[in-house]
């Protein structure tokens, strides 16, 4: 069993998106594609004018978005007629597929919003399917909890919790680990996977191997293996997500990520024609 170490620890950049709302993005800039991982944001802030403006009706094709909600409410609509208000740990898991027009603004007017989106890429002959999605309630989601840490599971699976998304093509992992000062966090991955961590506060320390220090809203990207050990030189809470790559070519334009550039362009004719929501 080959222990995990770590690859290359990135900084994100500063960013904005939708309608002005801040956030930090790693995966999408730096590297520019992880596959199966596409982008990676990280949005938050305590200042109102920082998010007020949210993320109005916007198109998407060929992706999965995963929204997840730390702390702040949003509201979801799309155009299947699903809309909901998402609240402080719960989930959104979109498949975009063929195409979908859905806008998420923040139910909220002060206050701290903090979370993540994390798009993940669909193989060809899953691009042009019907699109729907998992929407988890923290309420529901399955964690684990011990002296030394406690473990929520989006995907995959930790000791006895079990995440929802089941059956999925690319095998998903996806935990939110909070570890104590001075105690250790060990999993195991498939070799297969591409995988990272986001760390979101605290400093860890990762594998066997010497790396630099790694501290607050930092992407580690890993190293294949199977063996992971992650230990908290502090109080830490990150984000560990893995899954199977897909190996395809990508073509990308805007919010659609297809094969190729012909098919980017078609997505852009639907979308101005009207014909883009199947």
């Amino acid at each position: 069993m080959s222990d995990i170490e770590v690859k290359k620890i990135i900084k994100p950049m500063l960013a904005s998106d939708g309608a002005g709302v801040k956030l930090k993005r790693s995966i999408g800039v730096e590297p520019n594609y992880f596959d199966p991982f596409l982008m990676l944001d990280e949005f938050g802030s305590d200042s109102k004018d920082d998010y007020i403006g949210g993320f109005p009706a916007h198109p998407h094709r060929g992706i999965e978005t995963v929204t997840y909600m730390l702390q702040g409410e949003f509201e979801h609509e799309d155009s299947t007629g699903a809309k909901g208000r998402m609240k402080s740990g719960d989930v959104q898991w979109m498949k975009t597929g063929s195409g979908i027009i859905h806008s998420e603004m923040p139910a909220m007017s002060e206050g701290t919003l903090h979370g993540f989106q994390l798009w993940i890429n669909m193989p060809a002959n899953l691009k042009m399917s019907k699109p729907n999605y998992i929407y988890i309630d923290a309420e529901q989601m399955q964690t684990h909890k011990d002296e030394e840490k406690i473990v929520k599971v989006i995907a995959g699976k930790f000791e006895q919790a079990e995440g929802p998304v089941k059956k999925h093509n690319v095998e998903p992992v996806y935990l939110d680990i909070e570890l104590k000062k001075n105690k250790e966090f060990n999993f195991e991955l498939p070799s297969t996977h591409n995988s990272f961590i986001y760390l979101i506060k605290g400093e860890i320390k990762i594998g066997k191997h010497h790396h630099q220090k790694v501290e607050n809203s930092k992407l580690i990207l890993l190293e294949k293996g199977s063996k992971l050990k992650v230990f908290g030189s502090t109080d830490s809470k990150f984000l560990l997500i893995a899954g199977k790559p897909i190996g395809e070519q990508i073509a990308r334009g805007g919010p659609f990520v297809m094969n190729t550039k012909q098919e980017i362009l078609q997505a852009v004719e639907d979308y101005h024609k009207g014909t883009f929501v199947k």
